[in-house]
């Protein structure tokens, strides 16, 4: 069995792989604070919370867009493992193209989404990741990564929002009942909702737009299901993408070759 782990900003994401097949996936919040043993602990539960053992791994891989905690995590899967954790960075083989004017800019996470992305799905691609910041990868006909964009997260947003004023409360991301609000929780719903649904609308439409052919567009991350099904297009959203893109690299770099996982 493979141990893979993404850290983002917000949460851990943490999946198990035996044979190409994904057995659970599971979320953690990110503490910059907590030290090695306390991740330890955190990750032998979640692992005997689905039955399995820590000793029967034969290795491991994280993503990481958060450097402080990424040392800390490996500290943790090896001492829990005893087996070799890689690092998606520098040296790791990953068989992606990345046409960027600094290609090592590129954060491991949104490389992983384009591994498997390209290897699940048909291309030119379009790759939206829903988490604390909302990413959008564009990968072409030929397969190369072309670039994108990076905006504020739909959680940072409505974060920002209730900071900000002082009559506004704190609210879930439950679906509005319809469009035009007619309360102040339902029209904030209503707004976040639709604002965000139709802006990767728009921008989707943009970016084909440019590449002058329509793409398929692919959505992952926390927040996917609460925008996605609001959103006026085909998207497909695919929330393991990530984690298979990290086993499809463990296995580019153990193997040599990148068998299909299992959705």
């Amino acid at each position: 069995m493979i141990l893979a782990v993404d850290i983002g900003n917000s949460n851990i994401v943490l999946g198990c792989f035996e044979n190409e097949k994904i057995l659970f996936t599971e979320r953690l919040s990110t503490n910059q604070n907590s030290t090695s043993l306390e991740y330890t602990i955190l990750i032998k539960n979640i692992l005997e919370l689905n039955h399995l053992s820590h000793h029967s791994f034969e290795g491991g891989i994280i993503s990481s867009v958060v450097p402080s905690v990424t040392h800390t995590v490996q500290d943790a899967m090896i001492r829990l493992t005893g087996k070799h954790i890689m690092v998606v960075g520098p040296g790791i083989k990953t068989g992606l193209k990345i046409l960027l004017d600094n290609p090592a800019q590129l954060g491991s996470d949104r490389v992983a989404d384009a591994v498997a992305a390209i290897h699940d799905y048909p291309c030119p691609l379009i790759i939206v990741d829903m988490g604390t910041a909302t990413t959008i990868s564009v990968i072409d006909r030929e397969k190369n990564f072309l670039g994108g964009m990076i905006m504020p997260g739909l959680r940072v947003s409505l974060e920002s929002l209730t900071m900000r004023t002082s009559q506004l409360p704190k609210i879930s991301l439950d679906p509005p009942k319809k469009v035009i609000g007619t309360n102040t929780i339902d029209c904030m719903r209503s707004g976040i909702i639709y604002s965000t649904a139709s802006s990767i609308e728009g921008t989707v439409n943009r970016i084909e737009e440019e590449l002058g052919e329509t793409c398929t567009v692919v959505s992952t991350g926390g927040l996917a299901k609460a925008i996605i099904p609001y959103c006026r297009r085909d998207i497909i959203i695919d929330d393991r993408l990530l984690l298979k893109g990290l086993m499809y690299i463990y296995n580019k770099n153990k193997k040599g070759g990148i068998p299909k996982v299992t959705k």
